[in-house]
Order: C-alpha cells, then sequence, then structure tokens
C-alpha cells in the first residue's frame, strides 16, 4: 500500500478528518487553511512519542491511538485553548493494515471527545514514531502561560496525580494486580484525559498554568522560573487515589506523584479569592501548596519542614555539571 493510498484508507475517510469549526480546508492539498474569529490568537504545540522511551514498542495500537493525542491536546488545555484540529507524522517499520486499524480507530475516538478535527500530515518509513501537532484558539491576551504566578497565590491542580506513573510497572510487565488496582491506573496511561474544559474555565483566573508530564515538582519548577517566585508544595494535600495508594503504598503513591510523570493534569497558581467560585461550579481543583518569594520549588512535610528530593522528575537530556 503507497503513502497516498495508506493515508486515504485508515485516516482521510475518519469522522475526525472530515472539518469542523475553524477548518476552512482539510485533507487533500499542501496545506491545511484555518480560521481564527478576530480578536482571538492560534495556539499551537507539537508533540513527538518514540517507541521504547515513550511507550513500549509493543503495546495496543488502539490504546496507543487515544494516547498520542491526549497527550498533545493536554497543551492546548493548559494554554486555555478552544481545540480546532491536529496533524500526524506517522514513521512506520511496515504497513500492518490490523496495526494501522486499531491505531486510526484510538485516535479517532480520541479526537472525538477532544473535538480536534484531523488536518493533514505526513506517513514515512522508519522506527516507530508519532509526531502530532495542534491547533487551538484562545481570546487576545487571555491564554494561559506559566509566567504570571503571584506571591500569595495557592498553588493548585486539577485532580489525582501519579496513576499514570504507578501504572507503568504494569505497562511494561514487571508487576501485576487484580483488575481493581490496575483498571484504573492503566486507563490513566493510555486514555489520559485532557483538562480543555478546565483550562478554558480558568482564562482570566488563573495566574500561572502547564500540564503535569515530567512530574509534579519538575513541571512547577517551570512556573517558578517564569514568573520567578518560589512554589512550596505540601506532601500532605498531594491528591492521591486509592487504587494507587493500594498498589504502591502510601509513600510510593507520593513519589510517583512528585516525580513519575505523564499526569496530564493541570497545575496552575490561583489568586484565593478565585478558589471557591470555581468549587462552586464543580471544577475538580485540589489545592497543594501555595507562591511565596524566592527561587525553585521545594517540598515541606506536614510539620513544615523542607523535605525536597534531589530528584524531582523525569528528564530526556540530564544536565552536566
Amino acid at each position: 500500500m503507497g503513502e497516498f493510498e495508506l493515508i486515504r484508507h485508515y485516516f482521510a475517510a475518519a469522522s475526525c478528518a472530515q472539518g469542523g469549526e475553524g477548518v476552512v480546508l482539510g485533507i487533500g492539498d499542501d496545506c491545511a487553511l484555518l480560521s481564527v474569529p478576530s480578536g482571538e490568537q492560534l495556539a499551537i504545540s507539537t508533540d513527538t512519542l518514540v517507541a521504547g522511551v515513550h511507550f513500549p514498542a509493543v503495546c495496543d495500537p488502539f490504546l496507543l491511538g487515544q494516547r498520542s493525542l491526549a497527550v498533545a491536546a493536554s497543551d492546548l488545555a493548559a494554554m486555555g485553548a478552544t481545540p480546532i484540529g491536529f496533524t500526524l507524522a506517522l514513521t512506520l517499520p511496515t504497513v500492518h493494515a490490523d496495526w494501522l486499524q486499531a491505531y486510526a480507530r484510538g485516535l479517532n475516538q480520541m479526537a472525538e471527545s477532544c473535538q480536534l478535527s484531523l488536518i493533514g500530515g505526513d506517513t514515512t518509513r522508519g522506527p516507530l514514531s508519532l509526531t502530532i501537532t495542534v491547533f487551538g484558539r484562545t481570546p487576545g491576551g487571555l491564554a494561559l502561560t506559566r509566567s504570571g504566578a503571584q506571591v500569595g497565590d495557592l498553588l493548585c491542580v486539577g485532580g489525582d496525580l501519579g496513576n499514570a506513573a504507578g501504572a507503568l510497572p504494569l505497562v511494561l510487565g514487571e508487576r501485576s494486580a487484580d483488575a481493581g488496582q490496575a483498571d484504573p491506573l492503566l486507563a490513566h496511561y493510555w486514555s489520559p484525559q485532557p483538562q480543555l474544559a478546565l483550562g478554558q474555565a480558568l482564562r482570566g483566573k488563573a495566574t500561572a498554568a502547564l500540564d503535569i508530564s515530567d512530574g509534579l515538582l519538575a513541571d512547577c519548577g517551570h512556573i517558578a522560573k517564569s514568573s520567578q517566585v518560589a512554589l512550596q508544595v505540601e506532601l500532605e494535600r498531594l491528591p492521591l487515589s486509592a487504587a494507587l495508594q493500594t498498589f504502591l503504598g502510601r509513600q510510593g503513591a507520593q513519589q510517583a506523584a512528585l516525580a513519575g510523570g505523564d499526569d496530564y493534569v493541570l497545575a496552575f497558581t490561583l489568586p484565593e479569592a478565585e478558589l471557591a467560585p470555581l468549587l462552586g461550579a464543580g471544577w475538580p481543583i485540589r489545592v497543594v501548596g501555595r507562591v511565596t518569594a524566592g527561587r525553585g520549588v521545594s517540598l515541606i512535610d506536614g510539620r513544615g519542614q523542607d523535605i525536597t528530593p534531589d530528584t524531582r522528575g523525569y528528564q530526556h537530556f540530564k544536565e552536566t555539571p
């Protein structure tokens, strides 16, 4: 099957490739054409997932289709963006019809859930990797960024932390567990749900935001650096699921939440006065700390003691001294 036939058969015919709001022209030409309303800005982000680095080389392609788009769409949530569309650059060692059909099905399901239209991409031969670029829009001046946190703000997250990191031993076949423990952890790893609606609700309210991909401590470091403030995380306030604590124990669950990564839950700073109205509207917000004067990120225990660990999250390329 040639490149263009592959695209037509598995992707161009999918429901997510039939256009949508903001898509003037999708698959079929050299470029897609997008329309952004006057007064709004275009938000763009690219993620690459490589077999053996971001996911096991042998895995369920349907679940991989969901995961590959979800992790990219989460960047739109972090900016408070309304989704428009995405492109897919797919590198395959070989063409297997069953694999492609299952992958395209998982991709389409997540695209419909996120209201993202497939608007183009590329296919080529090589080691399995997936590069997805997502496009969204935000009202001018209201995009959430990492650089606005203020001393006195609350440090918040959008839900339980550590579930995906807890699932990793299950994904790699290093451990097993009964369905009650394993299923919610595996669901979070393979089918994270980008917090798009929460991100939009935080526009004009949160002072800084990002999505947690490399671990709470590591990612909060980006907010601290960009905003030139310090973030203080309180160990006892970490939101941990019952499944994670049963599977890893409380200390193991805390470590997964702090440095495990792959949560794709929003972390954001919020003026204290904004918290009650958001909670009253039903948003799943948990306070995990506070913004203070200074620099960097610290972890404190229930007695207020600094217990900041040396390892704070995942890095692809560790800095050398």
